[in-house]
């Protein structure tokens, strides 16, 4: 019975919103919503709010961590907007803008060689780092924000430095389309990691309002700034490093709160080196929380996947070495001090978690002073007795990574295109 007495038939819910009855009174069916008149009224907009600026099927269409990352998202876009808005009044002024004496044809010079540039840059960055933006999208997504602040701040300096002022914006431009590759392409791999039922589509194009309206806020916030800050260098320049501050700090705890459940190389390493020294499974949660989200240069041991079969064995004597007592399809190898992993054709993801297992616990190795002057020789002990321990501890160890949530019917692994096929010899 409701509170007016009829029986109820039916209830239904529209996702996780507000709950309606049928019920039957004097042979009539009447379909009524749960609550109080107020707060149905509040309800009402929020579901609004939710239809128009949140995907559909929110929060079950959607992993645990996207409103967290959405909320600092928004914050790092906020600030974002506002230290655009001062890189371009800069830009403006530096080109010609209220100047009399500016030319139309120079300011047009300008702006093509900066975009002319930037369009070279685009093309040369996705073409050597395009691979790497899906395994390390938190990386590449902080430091297109770096980037982009740089860049800003480049476009801010240029016009007190009218000699050199081409060259600047040029270089500026090129940072710009850096970031346009890496932060659109980082986006679309967060993007796939929130959609929950196949719905990148949806979340991508929530994104773009959310976008939207944070760049409508920041015009209107810009529109007060802009008579401040003209012909005031100290004060744009002030702003400037305020709207930075914010915009990194936003960004670090961003990439921060998501917490990805498919290997890379640096969350499978974090999870292995931990299971090998207490037999304990991270969860994706708490491997993420660790897992590095500035870029490295000049890592101590680095592991190179998909290698040509030469960068593992260069004789027909280490390859045998690579061949003793591994029936697996892939081959690790140490050469000048990095990991290489060689993968065969018929390798399966299992195959290559195993590999990168592997590759982890002899870099775990290699980490100590004392393995750093090993012999050639040594090396190739080190990579069986590695190994060993991967027959002895890598069935437990998936079983394991299974029950705490990760998701091994896939990887980020960073793997090159090189299969090799090898004779054992029985064959």
């Amino acid at each position: 019975m409701d509170k007016n007495g009829g029986l109820v038939l039916a209830t239904e819910r529209y996702g996780s919103g507000q709950t309606w009855k049928y019920s039957v009174s004097d042979g009539v069916m009447k379909r009524t919503r749960d609550g109080s008149e107020a707060g149905l009224r509040s309800h009402s907009v929020v579901e609004l709010f939710k239809s128009v600026f949140l995907p559909q099927g929110y929060p079950e269409s959607v992993s645990s961590d996207y409103l967290q990352y959405q909320f600092w998202d928004t914050l790092q876009a906020f600030s974002s907007s506002l230290s655009g808005t001062l890189a371009t009044q800069a830009s403006l002024r530096g080109v010609g803008v209220g100047n009399q004496e500016a030319t139309v044809a120079a300011a047009t010079v300008t702006w093509l060689l900066r975009d002319g540039t930037g369009m070279l840059g685009r093309i040369l960055f996705a073409w050597r780092k395009g691979s790497k933006l899906d395994s390390e999208a938190k990386k590449w997504r902080l430091f297109a924000d770096v980037l982009n602040d740089i860049a800003m701040f480049m476009e801010i300096l240029a016009p007190h430095f009218p000699a050199c002022f081409t060259l600047v914006v040029c270089t500026a431009g090129i940072f710009k389309s850096i970031v346009g590759v890496a932060g659109g392409a980082t986006r679309a791999a967060l993007t796939v990691h929130q959609a929950r039922r196949d719905n990148m589509a949806d979340i991508s194009a929530k994104d773009g309002s959310q976008e939207t309206l944070v760049n409508l806020a920041g015009l209107l916030v810009s529109l007060l700034l802009i008579p401040l800050v003209t012909d005031n260098p100290v004060l744009t320049v002030s702003l400037f490093f305020l709207f930075t501050v914010l915009h990194l700090f936003a960004n670090y705890k961003a990439v921060r709160s998501v917490v990805m459940e498919t290997f890379n190389e640096a969350r499978l390493s974090i999870v292995m080196q931990q299971y090998l020294k207490d037999r304990r499974i991270l969860s994706p949660s708490e491997a993420n929380q660790r897992e590095p989200v500035f870029l490295q240069f000049g890592k101590a041991t680095p592991v190179k996947l998909g290698v040509r079969l030469q960068d593992v064995a260069q004789s027909p004597e280490e390859l045998n070495l690579a061949l003793k007592e591994n029936n697996m399809p892939f081959l690790l190898g140490i050469r000048n001090g990095c990991i290489c992993v060689c993968l065969g054709t018929d390798a399966s993801v299992r195959d290559e978690i195993r590999a990168m297992c592997q590759a982890a616990c002899v870099s775990n190795i290699l980490s100590c002073p004392t393995a750093l002057k090993s012999t050639q020789q040594n090396l190739w002990e080190i990579l069986h007795e590695s190994q060993k321990q991967m027959d002895a501890h890598f069935s437990p160890f998936l079983k394991g990574v299974k029950a705490a949530g990760w998701d091994t019917e896939r990887t980020l692994l960073d793997w090159d295109e090189w299969r090799v096929e090898w004779k054992t010899k029985n064959s």
